[in-house]
């Protein structure tokens, strides 16, 4: 990491001597997250506080180069530690070629930790766009579940998360017209794999349409994607196969599709759904804790369900205070998770937030094992 960084700070006393004059950006927040998990079949409240605290920072070199770099620190302290086995290697592990996520201190109890998940050079010129290190790669074009994200797939459970994380990559993008683009990334994992695609973008119909073709890991993979609107309604739909590399020949690929649909009412009501479909996706009980407490996340398995749906509805009370309700149903083993939320703007730049998480279903079906979580959250951005 100190290597890493080095080679980061070289570059910017470079351009620093180059450009004077350069203009900055600083955002970020600090907040407090109260964590309340009750397990399934228990009536003890096992609590977990987190104070959290983010940086943004932007550092516009000259006109054609910007220098980008965000960092989180994390105080994580109370039960988990002691109920949940290696949940302060799992929170600190870096998944990244480079390791920028640093354990400060940590007992049985606690953990404080930084993370750098943004450090990246940004060059543009003209049509063409460089970038250059931790970066977010996006290549989702649905809400909740995106098969086309083979770079920097989350999953939506993760809701205080919301910058996700990155990946350290070489991006290449030219752009052909005002909504249409060719482009080429390159990421590499802690485990030196490769993840590589060519996409083109383009506008049709007004449509947008996305072709990627590469490798992720180990399979190739070759998807698409869209996203438009019917009669005022969004709706927009990817799709990915993978295909084993070493076993091309001898194997069945997996196919990861799903499909999305939104609509925002005149009184302000929005609506969502969505399904899913995997088919290495198992059809009977799904079970395991493979959502919450596993790192095998990724574009290829969204799910360990063969079949998922996704509802959500929101609707601001008071432009100061909005409530939402979401859920998703497995349908093989009738297993759901449900999470109602409430978002409320105390000023411009704190807000309050109160949330649960609640997972029903038998044992060992895909949502059955969790139990229920419930947060408090106070947050002031700056």
């Amino acid at each position: 990491m100190k290597k890493i960084s080095l080679i980061f700070v070289f570059i910017l006393l470079a351009f620093g001597k180059i450009n004077a004059q350069s203009d900055y950006n600083f955002t970020g927040y600090l907040e407090n997250l109260q964590t309340v998990w009750i397990p399934k079949n228990s009536k003890q409240w096992i609590m977990m506080n987190s104070v959290i605290n983010r940086f943004n920072f932007a550092w516009y070199l000259n006109t054609d180069f910007t220098m980008n770099i965000s960092m989180r620190n994390n105080f994580d302290y109370g039960q988990y530690f002691q109920i949940v086995p290696g949940y302060a290697s799992f929170i600190t592990h870096d998944n990244g070629f480079m390791n920028l996520t640093k354990k400060i201190a940590s007992n049985t109890s606690y953990v404080f930790y930084t993370n750098i998940d943004r450090l990246n050079l940004l060059y543009l010129k003209g049509n063409l766009e460089l970038q250059l290190g931790r970066q977010r790669i996006n290549l989702g074009l649905n809400a909740v579940w995106t098969p086309n994200d083979i770079f920097n797939s989350s999953s939506f459970l993760n809701f205080d998360y919301v910058e996700k994380p990155g990946s350290d990559a070489i991006r290449l993008q030219y752009y052909t017209g005002a909504a249409s683009s060719v482009e080429f990334a390159y990421k590499l994992n802690h485990d030196k794999q490769v993840t590589a695609a060519g996409i083109i973008k383009l506008n049709k119909w007004n449509y947008d349409f996305q072709l990627l073709g590469g490798v992720m890991n180990k399979d190739y993979v070759l998807g698409g994607g869209w996203s438009g609107q019917i009669g005022g309604a969004g709706f927009s739909g990817e799709m990915t196969y993978f295909r084993n590399k070493k076993k091309f020949a001898d194997t069945n690929g997996v196919l990861v599709a799903a499909i999305s649909g939104n609509y925002t009412f005149p009184n302000s009501l929005f609506v969502q759904a969505e399904f899913l479909y995997n088919s290495a996706g198992k059809v009977g009980k799904a079970g395991g804790l493979t959502n919450l407490f596993s790192r095998t996340y990724s574009a290829k398995n969204l799910s360990p369900a063969r079949y998922s749906v996704f509802g959500e509805v929101s609707y601001p009370i008071t432009p100061l205070f909005k409530a939402n309700v979401s859920a998703i149903f497995n349908p093989n083993d009738h297993s759901f998770y449900f999470g109602p939320y409430v978002d409320i703007s105390l000023t411009e730049d704190i807000y309050f937030l109160i949330t649960g998480q609640f997972f029903v279903g038998d044992n060992n079906s895909e949502w059955g094992n969790y139990g229920q979580f419930y947060y408090l959250r106070l947050k002031w951005s700056f």
